[in-house]
């Protein structure tokens, strides 16, 4: 067997390159210090001896050279110990501060762990298959530790100086996990919007409207607002059936809009047309319009956010071939963004209301079983008049509080949540087709993880660190729709252990 002069000493970092392997890239963080093997001076003999695998070693500032016998350990794991107990490291406190690299013939920067050990054979001899053993490390070796306060300056240099395998490995990573690097840092490169102005929001039973609208600073009228409540419809049937039952008491019409493609030009039916005897309970107060999409062109690109602002801008006219009248109460939401009937009765029937609110939403994801918190702001109620334009955007500082619930991805079949995940103006977050696995997408839902594998929308850590992970479950199901809870036995697939989602295919 052969026996090498090693000497390990330590180097600075921004003198040291090297690379972590796969495993470690992906599993620890950099901030941790760091053992490399790197090159020194070449030129050391190459001694024979029966059985015997030899290595010199020798850490700068420590005069006294070691030897070691490869042949006496099993793996590196074990000769990494040998190595922190021959300089006075204990490993049960530095075995996670130090990783063995080394660089071969070729100029490439590898671990040492993965050159494989021979299984059954004679103890240190590499495998045979292996594409780099110890006999290819020709050059003298040194140890460095990296502390924290270097690792930037370590990830910097070793993105310049590591091999192109290295590279390839890394670039895939990169794209992978680009968004989520991008969300977590997102503190550091975006501002926070500015804070709403929050309006509170009283009601209790059996408290009358007149007191009601005094304890909001505003008057009892004489009678009630018109309300006209605007949705634009994709194929949310259930949450639509629940919206309308919900809200029919209080609203004069129910305006509906849709397409027969998708925001992202995929074609699709129209979903309400073909449902409408599920709807026929509203029939007398129901608006219903079409609008012609733009099927997708192979190798061109439309944003969707353009084609969705279209479609939303084609509301207009349908809004006013419904009747609707200045004064009167135009709510804009989308069809799982419902505003309570508490909500509505003060709209109607309050004076001195302003005349532009946004209605804030308990969100929902998947069902009322997993509430997220109070995020929902898009919709938005409006006293009409010849100015209003149909919007889902910001567009005033005022907010009503606890205005109702918006539920995402609250559907009962398996390829809705498939539909919505590639039909909505989101649809680049599916960036790998197994994030549309049915089975994939069943255990998601009921853990309450994220569809898109992604990281919280937030402005702070805190507040990312605080929503990261999956949504607790809850057993709370008071103060939902009346609709949903009076006919539970059709819905348990939005309540509390009801997470399983039916696989028929689509229509």
């Amino acid at each position: 067997m052969d026996k090498w002069d090693l000497e390990l000493g330590l180097a600075l970092p921004s003198n040291s390159p090297c690379a972590g392997s796969n495993d470690d890239m992906e599993e620890e963080e950099v901030t941790h210090p760091t053992l490399c093997l790197l090159p020194l001076t070449p030129g050391h003999s190459w001694r024979k001896k029966r059985h015997r695998m030899y290595v010199k070693v020798k850490m700068e500032g420590v005069g006294i050279a070691r030897k070691v016998d490869l042949t006496m350990h099993h793996s590196f794991h074990t000769l990494n110990h040998a190595l922190l107990h021959m300089f006075g490291k204990p490993p049960h406190q530095f075995s996670n501060s130090y990783r063995l690299l080394f660089q071969d013939q070729q100029g490439h920067w590898l671990l040492a762990k993965d050159v494989p050990w021979r299984q059954g054979g004679k103890a240190g001899q590499p495998a045979p298959t292996s594409p780099v053993s110890p006999r290819s490390w020709t050059v003298d070796l040194t140890l460095i530790q990296l502390t924290a306060n270097a690792a930037v300056d370590y990830m910097a240099k070793t993105a310049v100086r590591c091999n192109i395998s290295y590279m390839k490995w890394l670039l895939p990573r990169i794209v992978f996990h680009g968004r989520k690097i991008s969300y977590f840092f997102r503190p550091l490169w975006d501002n926070p919007p500015k804070p709403f102005t929050r309006i509170p929001h009283y009601y209790a039973e059996n408290v009358t409207m007149d007191h009601l609208c005094h304890l909001h600073g505003w008057s009892l009228r004489s009678h009630p607002r018109r309300v006209f409540d605007a949705i634009i419809f994709s194929n949310e049937l259930d949450m639509l059936d629940i919206r309308w039952h919900e809200l029919q008491p209080y609203v004069s019409k129910f305006i509906i809009l849709e397409s027969n493609t998708t925001f992202t030009g995929i074609p699709k039916p129209h979903y309400f047309e073909l449902n409408r005897e599920r709807f026929a309970f509203a029939k007398e107060k129901t608006v219903h319009g079409t609008f012609p999409g733009k099927l997708a062109v192979q190798g061109s690109y439309e944003d969707p956010f353009l084609l969705e602002g279209r479609q939303r801008a084609a509301m207009n006219s349908l809004i006013r071939r419904a009747g609707i009248s200045n004064g009167d109460i135009l709510i804009m939401a989308d069809t799982d963004e419902i505003p309570s009937p508490q909500t509505l009765k003060l709209l109607q029937w309050c004076d001195g209301i302003p005349p532009l609110m946004h209605l804030e939403l308990k969100h929902y994801m998947y069902s009322y079983e997993f509430p997220v918190d109070y995020s929902s702001w898009r919709a938005t109620a409006h006293v009409y008049s010849q100015h209003t334009q149909y919007r889902h955007s910001r567009q005033t500082d005022l907010m009503l509080a606890d205005a109702g619930w918006h539920c995402s991805f609250c559907f009962r079949k398996m390829w809705e949540f498939v539909f919505k995940m590639t039909a909505y103006s989101h649809a680049d977050r599916v960036r790998y087709k197994s994030f549309l696995s049915h089975s994939r997408i069943q255990d998601i839902i009921c853990r309450g993880d994220d569809l898109f594998d992604m990281l919280p929308e937030e402005y702070t850590f805190k507040d990312i660190i605080k929503k990261m992970g999956s949504i607790p479950p809850s057993a709370f199901a008071v103060h939902l729709p009346a609709y949903l809870i009076q006919n539970a036995h059709n819905f348990k697939f939005l309540l509390p252990g009801g997470c399983l989602r039916e696989t028929q295919t689509p229509p």
